[in-house]
């Protein structure tokens, strides 16, 4: 029974070197990675790195102010991170502040300021169909008489020629006359009048339009185009209250940017589709047609029935009311035109679109429906002076308590710490190549707790090794060699680096999972660092130091190795002995 027993532990002493290859090779391929990502350095958080912290108060639509609950304001949260974060910017955090404030902080990043712009476009997301528009400034469209012969112009008075497609590429349709336009705007303030043919449905008289209702929805009509003659998008002040309390159901005015640059002033219907019935959007770059840059769209089955159809009414009307607008936070992003019915519940905006500005269209389709409108209340520049004061701070308090550890090692344990040093240089190593690569991965960045995790974590890897050289020296001291001290020491050192291991991660587990912002950074270093030690020791340290057993320094017991038996006090193995024999008595004999 005792032959199988050393087989297997000279073939477990004899193949140490298949972990520590192991181990290597993983350094290795971490570190080629990390060089051939171009990310060799770890991200930096808010607090080392600098960016900007934005306030956010929530203000409730008129009538609507128990909309300013804990429901709606979590759901915020949740589509500023999504939107914060589709722009590749790490470490953004998002919270609650009281009862109506969001804080918002942006690392300072590649795209951190497109981060800071979207997060002010907080306001819902709304298609609507375009019945008048024209370059802000230029001439009315809704007042001035018909062209002398009656014939409709190929583009629309003022109006850019480079006009977004919903559909296949092509020119637009002839426009209407103004007079047609000024019609449609009547003509949708009598729709959003008329009242509903449900009663008669049911067999009851339905009420008959009160008296002069044409007439006000005419008035409303005149109304609206005379602050549509009047609207002047150039002036910050105008756009910022243009549509203000007007409800998803009404026509509205706009305003909205063209692909040249100039403001646009609009009159738009009521909203068909909203943001909620966006399922996804993409910016992707259509090199097949030569379109070039794009942005899709898919919507849920309700948005796709609800597009179907306006777009099927949209299709047969003249330009601009062929168009719908897109309209996030009361400014039209696009506002492209659509020959056909869309049906299949997706769709294509093409135009003179650059990566960027379709990558942060796309962002506002995929992210826009938000339950809350939201003003900026602060918005302040947070510089990466105070946080690196404190980063070096804890670095020297880091290097502080690592050369204390080495002193520590270095007097107790002299030619061991050798091993224990190789073993938190590995360690180090694989946390760094790890936290690098883990920064694009998931969008992991280092901020101070989770430097502070870091310092934290050389003590746990420190205490692993101590724990296991102790049961090596407790079992040279009952008189074993090294050799097998080594292999008997292990299964005991194992049990309780396994447990201790354990109980930190679960700690570091229950933190992430429990708290929010800077601390869970803490959290995550901390179970990182904690996963590392279980694999450092097992593929480095312990068949490093089987390793070791085998050389005359070690192996004999040489006074600057640690594990000097008369040093430690060790006693000789316990032999059993025969007694003597009694002497027999000769009488008995």
């Amino acid at each position: 029974m005792a032959t199988p027993k050393k087989g297997r532990n000279a073939s477990a002493q004899s193949k140490p070197g298949r972990s520590l290859a192991l181990i290597l090779i993983a350094i290795a391929a971490l570190t080629g990675g990390m060089f051939a990502s171009g990310h060799t350095k770890p991200r930096l958080g808010i607090d080392l790195a600098g960016g900007t912290s934005i306030t956010l108060r929530a203000v409730p639509e008129a009538g609507n102010e128990a909309a300013i609950n804990k429901t709606n304001m979590d759901t915020a949260v949740s589509i500023m991170e999504r939107r914060v974060n589709g722009l590749g910017v790490s470490e953004s955090e998002v919270q609650t502040q009281g009862r109506e404030n969001i804080i918002v902080n942006i690392p300072k990043g590649t795209n951190s300021d497109q981060a800071r712009k979207q997060v002010g476009t907080t306001a819902k997301l709304y298609f609507r169909p375009v019945l008048a528009t024209e370059i802000a400034g230029g001439k009315g469209a809704a007042s001035p008489s018909p062209s002398p012969t009656g014939s409709p112009s190929d583009q629309p008075s003022g109006k850019a020629t480079d006009k977004p497609e919903a559909t296949d590429k092509g020119s637009a349709s002839p426009s209407a006359s103004p007079t047609t336009q000024g019609r449609a705007v009547t003509d949708a303030l009598k729709a959003d009048a008329t009242p509903s043919a449900s009663a008669s449905d049911k067999g009851d008289k339905a009420s008959p339009s009160p008296s002069g209702s044409g007439g006000t929805a005419e008035a409303d009509a005149n109304a609206l185009q005379a602050k549509y003659a009047k609207l002047d998008c150039t002036d910050e002040k105008t756009r910022s209250t243009v549509g203000d309390g007007v409800k998803a159901s009404d026509p509205t005015l706009a305003c909205g940017k063209n692909s040249q640059g100039q403001w646009q002033k609009y009159i738009l219907g009521p909203a068909e589709v909203d943001g909620t019935d966006v399922d996804k959007a993409q910016a992707v770059l259509n090199t097949q047609t030569g379109a070039g840059w794009t942005v899709t769209m898919d919507f849920t089955d309700g948005g796709a029935k609800k597009f179907a159809n306006i777009t099927g009414k949209l299709a047969q009307n003249q330009s601009p009311q062929n168009q719908f607008a897109i309209v996030l936070d009361g400014e039209v992003v696009s506002d492209p035109y659509v020959r056909q019915a869309l049906t299949g519940g997706n769709a294509e905006i093409s135009g003179n679109f650059n990566q960027q500005s379709a990558q942060d269209l796309s962002n506002m389709l995929s992210y826009g429906a938000l339950p809350l409108t939201f003003k900026v209340d602060s918005m302040t520049t947070v510089t990466a002076a105070l946080g690196g004061d404190q980063l070096k701070a804890g670095l020297i308090a880091g290097a502080i308590g690592l050369a204390l550890v080495v002193i520590y090692l270095l007097a107790y344990y002299r030619g061991l710490s050798f091993i224990a040093i190789l073993s938190l240089l590995v360690s180090a190593a694989l946390t760094y190549t790890l936290m690098a690569l883990l920064g694009p991965a998931i969008g992991f960045a280092l901020n101070l707790p989770a430097v502070c995790g870091a310092i934290v974590a050389i003590g746990i890897t420190a205490d692993s090794f101590i724990v296991y050289f102790e049961r090596v020296r407790d079992e040279i001291r009952e008189g074993r060699t090294l050799r097998p001290a080594v292999e008997r020491a292990w299964p005991r050192a194992r049990r309780t680096i396994l447990v201790s291991d354990f109980v930190s991660f679960l700690a570091a587990a229950v933190l992430f999972i429990v708290t929010v912002g800077k601390v869970q950074g803490f959290a995550f270093t901390l179970g990182l660092t904690t996963l590392l030690d279980v694999v450092v020791v097992f593929l480095f340290t312990k068949p490093l130091l089987t390793l070791m057993a085998r050389r005359p320094f070690f192996a004999n017991g040489h006074k600057w190795s640690g594990l000097d038996p008369k040093s430690l006090g060790a006693q000789p193995p316990l032999r059993r002995t025969r007694r003597p024999a009694a002497p027999v008595d000769p009488k008995e004999a």
